[in-house]
């Protein structure tokens, strides 16, 4: 068995042509759950929700995100109406007292639906009021997890970082707002002060994360502040992945990060944005893969391949170079 840290679209698009390598009934799926965001009262799940999609055969593979081919009508008349109304669109974080009412798994990550900032397909949409259901029926997201994913059909054990609230927040001059406020709302502006995962001093993996961890893990080409920060956050999170063998794909060639708010992020928060910076935000890794022309010298055994995550034949070449470093370090 080997255990995957996704994040962001970089380990689903590791995962997505690897099977043979990997198959999925012997590879879970550890999901960071920081990005995780409460949008008009329904809980959207981004990170979990890409592998649930990927390997229930639906996922959008131009966006990597939502549904292949889901309509919008829900969407396209929420924003009607905003405009009908005359309401201001744009993320709209709820008051200060709100955060910490309801539900506890979205403490610190509640906006209004009004004219929703995130475009969310209609059989999307149904996942999360079904999720949303359940979590408000009593069951855990770890629990309402596994729900989905049987209806979709997985083989793999697809698992939520925690079922605590941990909150990515990003803060700026003009106070805070939630990761993906900042991300998809304001298409990454304002300019990064800092970036808290409001929570994680008191959440804790859940016994499934932690028994996955016992296993051999690959961080995939995520970026480590917001995908994989969230889950190093926890101390006994990061205790497990210092006893366990560990593999991670760079998600930079040098300097030069593949895509997504990686090196903004990382400069933000005092990181060298580039593998060698993230070679020092991971101490506990055994090994890393690299890129061909990614020429940082790592004082930790390093295996080189094209990392460019295209096709589903880029997705096997990386993993083979993966299992390789696996086998040399486990």
């Amino acid at each position: 068995m080997t255990t995957f840290l996704a994040g962001g679209t970089g380990t689903p698009k590791l995962l997505a042509g690897a099977e043979e390598v990997f198959p999925p009934a012997e590879t879970p799926v550890i999901g960071n759950t920081g990005d995780d965001v409460e949008l008009g009262g329904l809980l959207v799940c981004p990170d979990l929700d890409t592998v649930l999609f990927l390997d229930g055969g639906v996922l959008d593979r131009e966006r990597w995100w939502g549904i292949a081919d889901d309509s919008t009508h829900t969407h396209e008349e929420l924003h009607r109406l905003a405009d009908a109304a005359d309401l201001e669109g744009g993320p709209r974080y709820l008051p200060h007292d709100r955060q910490t009412s309801g539900r506890g798994i979205a403490r610190w990550r509640r906006l209004s639906g009004v004219a929703e900032f995130m475009e969310i397909g209609d059989r999307d949409r149904a996942v999360h009021v079904t999720r949303t259901s359940l979590l408000d029926e009593g069951r855990t997201l770890t629990e309402v997890t596994r729900t989905l994913a049987d209806a979709y059909g997985l083989e793999r054990d697809l698992l939520p970082m925690s079922d605590d609230p941990v909150a990515s927040l990003i803060h700026t001059d003009d106070g805070f707002e939630h990761f993906q406020s900042w991300w998809v709302g304001h298409r990454a502006a304002p300019e990064i002060a800092d970036v808290e995962f409001r929570g994680s001093d008191d959440a804790e993996p859940t016994d499934a994360v932690l028994d996955a961890l016992d296993a051999p893990v690959v961080i995939g080409p995520s970026n480590p502040v917001t995908s994989i920060g969230p889950m190093l956050a926890m101390d006994g999170f990061r205790e497990a992945l210092s006893r366990t063998p560990v593999v991670a794909v760079s998600p930079f060639v040098g300097e030069e990060v593949f895509s997504g708010p990686a090196a903004e992020l990382m400069a933000a928060v005092g990181m060298d944005p580039s593998t060698r910076g993230v070679a020092e935000a991971y101490p506990f890794a055994d090994a890393f893969v690299l890129d061909d022309e990614d020429g940082t010298d790592l004082e930790r055994p390093v295996f080189r391949t094209d990392t460019a995550l295209d096709t589903g034949a880029d997705s096997l070449r990386v993993a083979r170079a993966v299992r390789e470093a696996l086998e040399a370090v486990a």
